[in-house]
């Protein structure tokens, strides 16, 4: 029997696409299954538009999915971590980190795969951060706009008092093919000083899906008088009667700082935004900036856990376990610097430095010691496979 000689460069790199292929395959699954969760627990809260408001399941279902993005640049940072983490501490477990590490794996080469599905999923992070989440946002509070205002027009229905907002009720007696609407009856109290009740005897709606209105035809309107007490009743042959939540008149939608680009963020536009906001804005668009190097870091910190130390037979949970609390107490930390650098824009530095140094002091303590020990030659050689 012949023994084929097996060259040391494809040795490596058919263990780097080994555990690169395993580390993405279960990254992608769990970020899949734990975004799925987020999103079911989430989007019960628009189950009341699809029971009580009458909307179709395809209109909840593109609702709640516009949220998914967010979802996934939340977590990934997160699941990147915790995949790393379970699967380098399943070879050590096997053995097979042992064996790897026999055949004069350094380090540096065993957490090349990691790094470079950390790195793929910072380039998504970034992609979702800048531009994916900021369209996605954009588009759910349009969404959530009309549905507000023009719930109306679709939903009036035969003999059944339809509560449009908190403050005001509608009820049709007849609604014929065509969309007239008669024995229409209206109890508006969006005017909290004012309220009113409106009566007549048939009607259409009219207006955009923005400002929704229904136009009545021999009817009145009846108040009390709040001073005197007396009943005034106003009779009208024609009147249209805006059917906007809100009060009286169109309703204006104003952008969400998470539907802003980075470019508005940071230089927002004359008048779209109150002075008082404009730090909240410039620490948005930082935090947007440097939360995907948080992935790197989180990787170098499982790194550090799995492969430094000294190999023990039957496994340990005390390094891991300072993984998990190192990577919570950098989420938090990370959270609390958001709230105190828009009080005080000085701190954005920290913002940076709380996604940064952790991977920098890291990298320090587990390639550092292989190359400053290491020849220049053979890191010209390492380089190259």
């Amino acid at each position: 029997m012949r023994i084929l000689p097996v060259k040391p460069g494809s040795l490596v790199s058919r263990i780097d696409r080994y555990l690169f292929r395993q580390l993405l395959l279960a990254l992608i699954a769990v970020t899949t299954g734990l975004v799925a969760l987020i999103w079911l627990t989430q989007s019960l809260r628009f189950v009341e538009l699809v029971v009580n408001r009458g909307l179709s399941i395809r209109v909840f279902l593109e609702l709640s999915s516009l949220q998914i993005p967010y979802f996934v640049s939340v977590i990934l940072p997160i699941t990147t971590f915790v995949v790393v983490q379970f699967v380098y501490q399943r070879l050590a477990g096997d053995r097979e980190l042992t064996v790897l590490r026999a055949t004069g794996l350094s380090p540096l080469a065993l957490a090349r795969p990691a790094l470079a599905v950390a790195l793929l999923a910072t380039a998504l992070g970034y992609l979702l951060n800048l531009w994916v989440v900021p369209a996605a946002s954009s588009e759910f509070r349009q969404y959530q706009f009309e549905i507000r205002n023009r719930v109306a027009a679709f939903l009036l229905q035969e003999g059944v008092f339809t509560q449009v907002s908190d403050d005001l009720t509608v009820y049709v007696r007849t609604r014929d093919p065509d969309g007239q609407l008669r024995g229409i009856l209206i109890e508006d109290t969006r005017q909290s000083n004012n309220p009113a009740t409106i009566l007549a005897e048939r009607g259409r709606l009219i207006g955009s899906e923005a400002t929704p209105q229904v136009l009545l035809f021999n009817g009145s309107r009846q108040e009390i008088d709040r001073q005197t007490g007396r009943l005034n009743v106003l009779t009208f042959a024609e009147d249209a009667i805006d059917l906007s939540p809100g009060a009286r008149g169109a309703e204006q939608r104003f952008r969400d700082m998470t539907e802003m680009s980075i470019g508005d963020l940071l230089h927002p536009p004359a008048g779209a935004v109150m002075a008082q906001d404009i730090p909240k804005l410039e620490v948005e668009a930082h935090r947007r900036l440097a939360t995907p190097l948080t992935t790197v870091s989180f990787t170098l910190v499982a790194l550090v856990a799995v492969l430094m130390g000294t190999f023990r037979r039957h496994g340990g949970l005390v390094r891991p376990a300072f993984a998990i609390l190192a990577v919570v107490g950098l989420l938090a930390a990370g959270l609390a610097l958001v709230d105190l650098a828009a009080k005080q824009l000085s701190l954005i530095p920290l913002i940076w430095a709380d996604s940064i140094v952790p991977g920098l002091l890291c990298s320090w303590a587990l390639f550092g010691p292989e190359l400053r020990l290491m020849p220049p030659a053979l890191q010209v050689r390492l380089g190259a496979t």
